[in-house]
């Protein structure tokens, strides 16, 4: 694990690019990237699986971030705890099993974030919307200044 100071990050991006705003996930992922943190992991998936427990397992704080399609405009972040009984949305695995993997397999639960970024449209189409890349933007930069918070990085 990483140091008080400089926890061990872990972003998660996850959505299908191919579906338009559903690649908001993975979008918003690679902008984390680009910063190039030292104690920052960036993963991007097309969805959540079990095995994303192991990776889950090994970081301190967790940014599952993803497409929303009800969230409030532009985006919207809520805390999530362990759980095998979350709901049902339009990807198989969601993040709170993947945390209740993680204490189950690996003795390990991170303090972990979702991330639902508002999407509009989610046709079988590459790119992002107009006003879906805008709430990208605004996302984005929240991200990376919720990450620097905790790395004692300036932005």
């Amino acid at each position: 694990m990483g140091s008080p100071d400089h926890p061990r990050v872990l972003v998660l991006g996850y959505g299908n690019t191919g579906r338009e705003d559903d690649g908001l996930g993975p979008a918003a992922a690679a902008q984390i990237q680009q910063l190039g943190w030292r104690n920052v992991t960036v993963l991007d998936n097309y969805q959540l699986v079990i095995e994303d427990s192991a990776d889950v397992a090994a970081a301190d704080v967790v940014w599952f971030v993803d497409a929303s399609k009800t969230c409030p405009e532009p985006y919207v972040v809520k805390s999530l705890s362990p759980s095998l009984y979350a709901e049902f949305t339009t990807h198989v695995v969601q993040p709170e099993v993947i945390l209740a993997l993680a204490q189950m397999y690996y003795g390990k639960s991170p303090q972990a974030y979702l991330m639902g970024i508002r999407g509009y449209q989610f046709e079988f189409r590459e790119g992002l919307t107009a006003r879906a890349a805008q709430n990208l933007v605004s996302a984005a930069a929240a991200l990376t200044k919720m990450i620097a918070s905790t790395q004692g990085t300036s932005q």
